[in-house]
């Protein structure tokens, strides 16, 4: 499994910086902070399940590389929005000072914007692509950052802090504010394969694996949250409890979100078996619900 997924990071790594202008501008600032915080790096879980489910549908994963940098950036822009002061005011992301820590709220307000419109310019360039496809892509990452996904759920999340959540609104955040763009990641993998007949089979298929993938994945940071340290995780603990967040830790008790964490965990393995051929993305998968960070 690492062999693949450091072959398709590899793939990333050498475009996430193509669409950025080399020389020197007088509105570089931008750039240098949207730069800052995508070479932060990260566990790049969504541009290499963009690679994985394109070549899951026999497609080549190298078509997929551009869709996969927009997911990049597209991820990029949520976090540098989170840790502003008016949501989630984290001074630390990934072990180094927040954007808005490094370039000040302005510069970042303006790098997060940046990386929000980027992944449809990037889209709509890609060579590597049919313009049919391209649309798709560029709909499913619209939808599922939009007011019905991660933007959406963000929302709740800010404006519903200090609030008794029930259980099925707090599980409806999550699958906006994280599922959803796990969601368009695996899709854009799906459509840049281009798979004819087989396309809604894999729709289908994607959708559910995303959704469970990304209930478990926020469980996780709920737990780690509470669990963990500044110096594992990389970023302040015990945030979502100053801020007064409702988690699903706190609805729930520890225990019962690491048994939900598992679950949902299992429902995304099991989503996996419409592909045939899917062990590496599996291992993937598991390796999620272990991490420390």
């Amino acid at each position: 499994m690492e062999d693949i997924f450091e072959e398709y990071a590899a793939m990333v790594r050498e475009r996430l910086y193509r669409m950025f202008p080399e020389e020197k501008l007088p509105q570089g600032e931008v750039s240098d902070a949207a730069r800052y915080s995508l070479s932060a790096g990260g566990k790049r879980v969504r541009p290499l399940l963009t690679l994985a489910f394109c070549a899951m549908c026999g497609g080549k994963p190298e078509k997929a590389v551009d869709a996969a940098c927009a997911v990049e950036y597209m991820h990029t822009f949520s976090l540098i929005h989170d840790d502003m002061p008016c949501m989630d005011n984290d001074d630390l992301r990934r072990g180094k000072p927040s954007c808005h820590k490094a370039f000040g709220e302005t510069a970042a307000l303006l790098a997060g914007d940046l990386l929000a419109i980027l992944p449809f310019e990037t889209i709509a360039a890609s060579r590597d692509i049919s313009p049919a496809a391209a649309v798709k892509c560029v709909n499913a990452l619209s939808h599922y950052c939009g007011v019905y996904g991660m933007i959406g759920g963000q929302q709740i999340d800010t404006q519903k802090a200090g609030e008794e959540l029930p259980g099925e609104l707090l599980l409806s955040m999550y699958s906006m504010k994280t599922s959803a763009l796990l969601k368009a990641a695996c899709l854009c993998g799906v459509y840049c394969a281009e798979p004819g007949e087989y396309e809604q089979k894999y729709e289908q298929a994607a959708a559910e694996y995303a959704e469970n993938l990304g209930l478990a994945f926020q469980i996780i940071d709920d737990i780690l949250d509470v669990t963990s340290s500044p110096e594992v995780l990389g970023k302040a603990v015990g945030n979502d409890a100053d801020n007064d967040k409702h988690t699903y830790v706190r609805t729930y008790g520890l225990e019962a979100a690491k048994e939900a964490a598992a679950r949902y965990t299992d429902k995304a393995v099991s989503a996996l078996e419409a592909f045939g051929e899917s062990e590496d993305v599996k291992r993937f998968t598991l390796a999620l619900l272990g991490r420390n960070n």
